[in-house]
């Protein structure tokens, strides 16, 4: 179900709301968290997708705020800066979507326009699929949420607005960027806590061409095992191929000959295939709206291993 609501009001919004769930014999209390999405018209309907199945798993209430900055507004026939859109049941995943279209003065005054329609006491969390806020926790959105999560790869200079991000970090900033890393932490983690324990000596990673997420694990071994981390660039790869740790008994290392299987190699046993597909943005979405709770090793590996690549 898509209803449109053409120069509205928040309590408009809250009221047709309200009136949906009572027609449903539900109540919105089974929301478990309000995801305040801040995008463009061109990127929403991707980011309401990512939401949807992310909401499958995490019930919530998914508030879209685009700006309008285009339209003409005509004074003497509208008396409202709003434009809105409700999507509910089978639109809108396991919960309700509502998209507002805010223009004029409107724009500036994002996180009033948010606040009548939010979940009570529910967290909040505030997600940017593209470009970001240069300082997230000083957004008017942002500075509301429990938790804000950017995904700087997807913005229009990945490498500025990592930086950006690297400088006004906060506890409770995390990037999909990192996010896309769980799994391959969690195996080379599991490789090294096996015997015979030798230390690493140094270590490589390869993959495509200006990825943050091959930057951003390069930071992290950097950090943890403290050894150079070389960087070797695989023309037309999507993600990353391959990790090489050395040690005094040989190379161990996890590559990715396919995009939904990697290997496993360790000195003197057979290779081991395992199935990692590509993570996409739908998982990543719910591993973060999972937490909710600060990500301290992410804090860590920006503000300091980041730096140490480049020492």
């Amino acid at each position: 179900m898509i209803i449109d609501m053409p120069n509205t009001h928040t309590s408009e919004i809250a009221r047709k709301i309200d009136e949906l769930h009572e027609e449903r014999g539900e109540a919105a209390t089974g929301r478990v968290l309000t995801l305040l999405i801040s995008t463009e018209t061109t990127d929403l309907e991707h980011a309401l997708e990512v939401a949807n199945a992310a909401s499958r798993e995490h019930p919530c209430r998914v508030i879209a705020i685009v700006p309008d900055t285009a339209s003409d507004i005509d004074p003497q026939q509208d008396d409202s800066n709003l434009n809105a859109q409700v999507r509910f049941g089978a639109d809108a995943g396991a919960g309700e979507i509502i998209i507002l279209h805010p223009r004029n003065g409107l724009i500036r005054h994002q996180d009033t326009l948010v606040i009548p329609l939010l979940v009570p006491d529910a967290p909040i969390v505030a997600w940017w699929p593209t470009d970001p806020p240069a300082n997230p926790a000083k957004d008017l959105l942002g500075a509301m949420a429990r938790s804000r999560i950017t995904d700087a790869a997807n913005s229009d200079n990945p490498e500025a607005t990592m930086e950006r991000l690297r400088r006004n970090l906060c506890a409770e900033d995390v990037d999909l960027s990192w996010t896309r890393l769980t799994v391959w932490r969690a195996m080379l983690a599991s490789m090294l806590d096996q015997p015979p324990y030798l230390p690493i000596l140094k270590a490589k990673v390869s993959g495509p061409k200006n990825f943050l997420s091959l930057d951003l694990l390069r930071a992290w071994l950097r950090l943890r095992l403290d050894v150079p981390v070389e960087l070797e660039i695989v023309e037309d790869a999507v993600a990353i191929t391959g990790v090489y740790l050395t040690r005094e008994d040989g190379v161990i290392s996890l590559e990715r000959p396919a995009e939904d299987q990697t290997v496993v190699r360790q000195p003197n046993q057979a290779p081991q295939p395992i199935s990692m597909p590509i993570r996409t943005d739908e998982d990543c979405l719910s591993e973060e709206l999972r937490r909710l709770e600060p990500d301290e090793v992410y804090t860590e590996v920006i503000s300091s291993g980041w730096d140490l690549m480049y020492s």
